[in-house]
């Protein structure tokens, strides 16, 4: 068997590189809190008490993808809390580059796109959660 063909390997790397990247960003808001995040979603017409659902995309999703548990459904939470991201923080820096070329909105679209490709191909065998 030849590792660099190995499609259970490529869905753990991308599954831990998502959910240990994205983990960062809910460890800041459990440190810092989600305060700010009330006036942003207020301010586009949602609901603020969605400003909780932060910890089940930032914290919870991230976790279910580095242990393999569940992962269709914590790429389902990191794909939804990134549009409301983008919706809410970013809709205006949809068609904008930076000072150095890259797209504003690239990170929030590469958790977006990265979790549905995850979605798509499921956890793979390197879990360490089986279901039962």
């Amino acid at each position: 068997m030849n590792v660099f063909q190995n499609e259970d390997i490529g869905k753990l790397v991308l599954r831990v590189a998502i959910g240990v990247l994205m983990l960062f960003h809910g460890v800041h808001k459990m440190q810092h809190g989600i305060g700010f995040l009330d006036m942003a979603l207020s301010t586009n017409g949602l609901p603020a008490f969605l400003a909780y659902g932060v910890y089940l995309g930032e914290v919870l999703a991230p976790i279910m993808l580095i242990i393999g548990y569940q992962v269709r459904i914590g790429a389902a939470l990191i794909i939804a809390t990134m549009a409301v991201a983008i919706y809410v923080a970013h809709s205006g820096d949809i068609f904008k580059v930076t000072f150095v070329g890259a797209w504003q909105i690239e990170l929030p679209m590469f958790y977006l796109l990265a979790s549905t490709a995850v979605l798509f191909l499921g956890a793979g065998r390197y879990v360490l959660v089986r279901k039962f």
